[in-house]
């Protein structure tokens, strides 16, 4: 970035302040805040090409000023941001790509892309459509990491496991099903992005800086022509950056979906589980411990889950105390990270999933001999006997209790036993055989006799699979659609500056 000023070229600065930017300035804000909108050089040029083919369209600009201002834009279009020339005294983009068009055209005909547009409107629309860009971008990594899970779901749809709740056994579960949770929270998660995203998507372009213009803008126009869903109409809103904390806060959503996936994983690939493994390609070791398998990318995962906690309260302390009309309002630079590291993290997750090794061996022997099917051998009961589930639930819970004191697992359970536990606490024998019993507490016989919808059923499951399914396939024809009505307005674009350059 040069330092060097064009010295017949008046500063914008200079007609307004007595002293150029201090050096701290300089550095602090300036040099930061033009390094991020050189980031978004594509969507400058692009809503550049826009504005001015919509003011020599509606005659604000004659053709022939139009034609030098267009030609001099598309040059700058096949270029490398790294190779446009920078002078960061200049001020922002704006002006960089103005004094561009000044030592190209001159000022007469290159100060006139400026007609009815504020840096307010026009910053805002680059923002807008780079945003939406990279949201694309993450709901795509999004949908490959939905076909990750969705396979290991496919593949351990018959796999049974302990399920927990308060880090206890519960009841009797299968990974598959588990597996498919995160299927339907990622979905959800997909559509508040896709909702975000039609707030993102509309045009703040001729909003100008805060009341709207005496020039007679075609604002459908540019809209049409950049791929905007819509007008943001009210001009007052034009500068405000609302869209952006929404974003963040759907983002947030997707990276707790992450941080709970990844907690479960890390939990239950410990020695004391054991269910479930990284791969080593995943995995990191110790200095000093020989025997450490480390679990690098989920506690990579969890670190970043920590950090977007904030992320979402951070924008709105940032809009805080200042109404409605103050700097910050048009800018949340904190959208780039959120956006960058939920990509980062739904890649890195789609690898860990894609190669992670499932213990099915210690998840049925954490299962041989668990109460986890308690609840069933009391609904079990229930049907037999007539008693209330209440009832029954005092039978079986002192039926676990004399068993867990005597040390004697489930699949030994007797019907004598239950009768036992019956006569102290409800004063009755029930008389069931020892093999219904044993029956009921079988962790397979209770998958196989889940009948609701949702359950872990076998039928149930491989439904939830083909619904998995086919939402992943919707949300990605939504993105597909998307970009290809952004190819559309692109190629739009492109008549529109062809039809006045040529």
């Amino acid at each position: 970035m040069t330092t060097q000023t064009v010295q017949n070229e008046m500063l914008l600065t200079e007609a307004r302040l007595s002293a150029p930017p201090a050096d701290r300035l300089v550095r602090y804000h300036d040099v930061p805040a033009l390094d991020s909108e050189k980031r978004q050089y594509r969507e400058f040029v692009a809503v550049d090409l826009a504005h001015t083919a919509m003011l020599v369209e509606t005659g604000i600009v004659s053709r022939p000023v139009g034609q030098s201002i267009l030609k001099q834009l598309l040059r700058m279009r096949s270029m490398q941001a790294q190779d446009f020339p920078v002078d960061v005294h200049k001020g922002s983009f704006l002006l960089q790509v103005e004094s561009y068009l000044f030592d190209a055209i001159g000022e007469d005909f290159a100060g006139r892309m400026h007609t009815g547009r504020s840096r307010i409107d026009q910053g805002a629309t680059v923002r807008r459509l780079y945003d939406r860009n990279r949201m694309l971008d993450v709901m795509d990594r999004l949908n490959v990491f939905q076909a990750a899970i969705a396979k290991q779901a496919a593949r351990h749809a018959r796999t049974i496991m302990p399920g927990y709740t308060h880090m206890q056994h519960a009841q009797p579960w299968v990974f598959g099903h588990y597996l498919l949770s995160f299927s339907t929270r990622l979905h959800d998660s997909f559509d508040r992005l896709a909702q975000a995203y039609a707030r993102v998507n509309r045009n703040p372009l001729g909003a100008v800086g805060l009341a709207g213009t005496s020039w007679p803008l075609n604002r459908e126009r540019t809209t049409h022509l950049l791929g905007f869903d819509a007008v943001l109409e009210n001009s007052k809103l034009g500068r405000e950056a609302w869209y952006a904390a929404e974003t963040i806060g759907a983002l947030s959503f997707v990276m707790a979906d992450l941080n709970d996936l990844a907690t479960d994983l890390h939990l239950w690939s410990s020695i004391e589980f054991g269910l479930v493994e990284s791969d080593d390609s995943y995995c990191s070791t110790s200095s000093i411990f020989p025997q450490k398998k480390n679990p690098a990318g989920l506690e990579t995962i969890k670190k970043a889950a920590g950090g977007a906690v904030t992320w979402l309260g951070t924008a709105l302390a940032t809009f805080r105390a200042e109404g409605t009309g103050d700097q910050a309002m048009r800018d949340l630079p904190l959208i780039h990270t959120a956006l960058q590291t939920t990509e980062d993290m739904l890649d890195l997750f789609a690898g860990v999933i894609e190669t992670l090794i499932v213990h099915e061996d210690r998840m049925a022997a954490l299962l041989s001999g668990s109460w986890c099917t308690s609840s069933n051998l009391a609904d079990v009961i229930v049907r037999e006997s007539g008693m209330s589930f209440r009832q029954v639930h005092h039978i079986v819970a002192r039926l676990v209790r004399n068993c867990v004191k005597g040390n004697i697992k489930a699949d030994r359970v007797t019907g004598a036993m239950l009768d036992a536990a019956a006569v102290e606490t409800a004063g009755v024998a029930l008389g069931l055989m020892d093999a219904t019993v044993r029956d009921a507490l079988d962790p397979q016989r209770f998958v196989e006799t889940r009948v609701t919808t949702g359950s872990v059923a076998p039928a149930e499951v491989d439904r939830l699979l083909a619904r998995a399914e086919a939402e992943r396939e919707a949300d990605g024809e939504w993105i597909v659609a998307a970009r290809r009505k952004l190819a559309a307005a692109q190629s739009a674009l492109d008549s529109a500056v062809a039809a006045i350059v040529e």
